[in-house]
């Protein structure tokens, strides 16, 4: 029997038309058993204008951040493959089409969006500064982590139903960062990481501030760091743990 697969659009305020063009070409492009928005801070009338929609929409009256969204949708979800593409459709449907797949055919724990793959598409770039932020944290990541990517922020990504109940409970990052705690916690508990060269389209207007973001991303990097390293046995990081009172995980907080 293939295997179901369930897609969670976080979204903030998103662009209404674009995110409906959206809803609708990844339907077109999968066979999805459930399309799930998580629609976070949603400005007056917007979720009856998306009510028609072949998805489910839930809809939060605050921001929670990106990774609290997708986490509240892949809890929601019961299919076998729970995957996310950001609401602003950056990522044509075509491309998580492909970075589903193998997940969908059993080949890998998790399978992982790239702009920056040698292969991918890049149809239109961001700004410089996103450009050489983006290239440096990138870098970064490669060096201190187990899982060596080009890309760790791609909003798009694909994991086994079983892989996710197994990192589920090491997910603590409620924003941006949650990608790439994602990448580190799978690739610590020994999940197959694949990652898929993507068709990618910058899109103007990004809630994401290259420098605040930035800040927050590196620190974040040490800290997914850091757990990778305890799942993965380090006395010196268990020592660290031990004297440090971690926030509960996201699927322990209202």
């Amino acid at each position: 029997m293939t295997p179901a697969v369930g897609l969670v659009v976080p979204a903030y305020r998103p662009d209404v038309d674009r995110l409906s063009a959206y809803v609708r070409a990844l339907h077109d492009a999968l066979d999805l058993s459930t399309l799930r928005i998580e629609l976070d801070a949603p400005r007056e009338g917007v979720p009856e204008a998306l009510a028609d929609l072949e998805a489910e929409v839930n809809a939060v009256p605050y921001r929670r951040g990106k990774g609290a969204a997708v986490t509240a949708g892949f809890e929601a979800l019961s299919t076998d493959v729970l995957a996310f593409a950001d609401a602003d459709g950056a990522t044509p449907a075509t491309s998580i089409a492909e970075v589903v797949q193998p997940v969908r055919d059993g080949q890998v724990g998790l399978s992982v969006g790239s702009r920056r793959h040698p292969e991918a598409t890049v149809a239109s770039h961001q700004t410089l500064a996103r450009r050489y932020l983006g290239d440096g944290f990138a870098w970064l990541a490669r060096r201190l982590l187990s899982v060596p990517l080009y890309d760790y922020q791609c909003g798009a990504k694909a994991i086994d139903a079983d892989a996710w109940a197994k990192v589920r409970q090491h997910i603590y990052e409620p924003g941006f960062a949650w990608d790439v705690e994602l990448v580190a916690i799978a690739g610590a508990m020994g999940y197959r990481v694949r990652e898929v060269p993507v068709e990618w389209h910058d899109r103007p207007g990004s809630t994401v501030s290259p420098v605040r973001d930035s800040l927050r991303l590196g620190r974040a990097l040490l800290t997914a760091r850091h757990r990778a390293k305890r799942l993965s046995d380090s006395r010196l990081h268990a020592a660290i743990a031990a004297r440090r009172d971690d926030s509960p995980a996201l699927v322990d907080r209202e």
